[in-house]
């Protein structure tokens, strides 16, 4: 079976829904952000405050590469489709599920997360705005939809079973 790759904004349950998933199937689950954190010895809050965002995200796309055909459940970060040869690389993998919650909800769940570098100050504003620029990009790298908001994990998870390649 090939990979499953789950990605969609920070706070639309990628990580519970992975590692729940991964269970189900019997799979190993990989985080990509820590996976990232392991490597760097570093929060990813660090890593932002010392190299910066380009930096990071140069790290998801050698991760990405790195991971191609894991027979596993990956989880990303909310940010990997930000570069358009991470999204290339999505596209081809069969199973790639943007997992979705309005920026509501998100904002719901994130609300008192201080460890989100990209949410500092004005979070539901905040949220808007990159909801808006990732959305596209969300949609173009994965091949189904799956929207998160006020669903529990196991209807979630069965919804992506259904749904696999």
């Amino acid at each position: 079976m090939k990979s499953i790759y789950l990605i969609g904004f920070m706070g639309a349950g990628k990580t519970t829904i992975g590692k729940e998933l991964a269970a189900c199937l019997n799979k190993e689950v990989i985080d990509t952000d820590e996976e990232i954190v392991k490597r760097e010895k570093k929060s990813i809050n660090d890593i932002f405050t010392e190299q910066g965002e380009l930096y990071f995200r140069l790290l998801e796309t050698k991760m990405l590469q790195e991971l191609n055909n894991r027979d596993a459940v990956i989880t990303t970060g909310g940010g990997i489709v930000v570069r358009p040869e991470n999204r290339e690389a999505l596209k081809g993998k069969g199973n790639v599920f943007f997992l979705y919650a309005t920026p509501e909800e998100i904002f719901k769940r994130l609300e008192n997360d201080q460890s989100r570098p990209l949410l500092k100050g004005d979070k539901i504003k905040q949220i808007h705005e990159l909801y808006e620029e990732r959305m596209p990009l969300y949609k173009d790298a994965a091949n189904v939809i799956i929207d998160t908001t006020h669903k529990e994990s196991g209807f979630i998870i069965k919804e992506i079973i259904s749904r696999l390649e």
